[in-house]
């Protein structure tokens, strides 16, 4: 039996993902699944990057606006949803495309999860009172005491997942690297299930940088600062992982008198560049993805002709 077909792309924040998504869609038959961990929230979209009103009338998305700021989303349930989501627009005839920037969430389509300890009621309970007690920085300090490399890579408000690190720590007793080989290890295998064309698209790093600064700005200028008011209006807390959020922690800080706007700005343009190279370091280990430079190809123009020639040429459309 042949497998279905699949197209990825992926690539950093500000590449031009949903562009080029949005101008396939006008030369293709395909429906967009987003692997984006943060456009799953309802209310947070100009932070977020979501695609626009036009741009989803243009190009149906899938798993945008899934959960409210408060409610949990994870890479397990990502998958149980995309797979899902894969399925239904198959049989319908149309060629279902993964768009997005969240590695994990791709990878762990792909080629399946690391299994990890089931949740520990008690360990949790015990988890949240001492946060309750002493405060977020002190059980993140509770982690960076027994997996610093964990720590570093988790955000000091992101409860939720400073007690998981800590839960699969105690349980297991595994540092972050020792999960990670064992994951690379899983992970090394090929793709199957599907007939694969993998994209990555991607921008020499001081043009994408520029164009982050310049996205960043019009954000802000779009209403940033009212959409994060509305959120805490609403009774989201900045402790919330959501909410952790670049560009939501800093205009936040803007909002409870922390940070002048201008410095919420600087800082959400700051991170957002560091996040963009952690992105395409993670990317850089899939052996799967063919790169396309943006700019080379000609723009998001010369992307959609190239990428349109490679999915007619791997026989992904009839």
């Amino acid at each position: 039996m042949i497998p279905p077909p699949l197209l990825v792309i992926v690539g950093p924040t500000g590449v031009g993902k949903t562009a080029v998504a949005v101008r396939l869609a006008g030369r293709l038959a395909i429906e967009a699944v987003s692997a984006d961990s943060r456009q799953v929230y309802r209310g947070m979209d100009i932070g977020t990057g979501k695609p626009t009103a036009d741009e989803r009338a243009a190009l149906r998305h899938w798993l945008i606006d899934v959960v409210d700021p408060d409610e949990r989303y994870h890479a397990a349930r990502f998958r149980r949803e995309a797979l899902a989501a894969i399925a239904d627009i198959g049989a319908r005839g149309a060629l279902p495309m993964v768009v997005g920037g969240t590695g994990l969430y791709v990878r762990g389509l792909l080629k399946g999860l690391h299994s990890a300890p089931p949740a520990d009621v008690a360990l949790r309970r015990e988890l949240d009172a001492y946060a309750a007690a002493s405060g977020l920085p002190a059980l993140h300090a509770r982690l960076a005491d027994l997996d610093p490399a964990a720590a570093r890579a988790l955000h000091p408000n992101d409860r939720i997942r400073i007690v998981r690190a800590l839960e699969i720590r105690l349980l297991t007793k595994a540092s972050a690297g020792d999960a990670a080989a064992a994951a690379t290890a899983d992970w090394a295998r090929e793709v199957t299930g599907w007939r694969l064309v993998m994209i990555g698209l991607r921008r020499e790093r001081g043009v994408l940088n520029r164009g982050l600064a310049d996205r960043a700005r019009a954000m802000a200028d779009r209403g940033m600062m009212d959409e994060v008011k509305t959120l805490l209006a609403k009774g989201y807390d900045t402790a919330l992982p959501a909410m952790g959020g670049i560009g939501y922690r800093q205009f936040a800080a803007a909002i409870q008198g922390r940070l002048s706007p201008h410095e919420a700005l600087r800082l959400m343009t700051r991170d957002t560049c560091r996040y963009a190279k952690r992105q395409m370091t993670w990317f850089a280990r899939e052996p799967e993805i063919r790169w396309i430079d943006v700019d080379r190809a000609g723009g998001i123009d010369g992307v959609v002709s190239t990428i349109a020639e490679t999915v007619a040429q791997e026989g992904l459309i009839e």
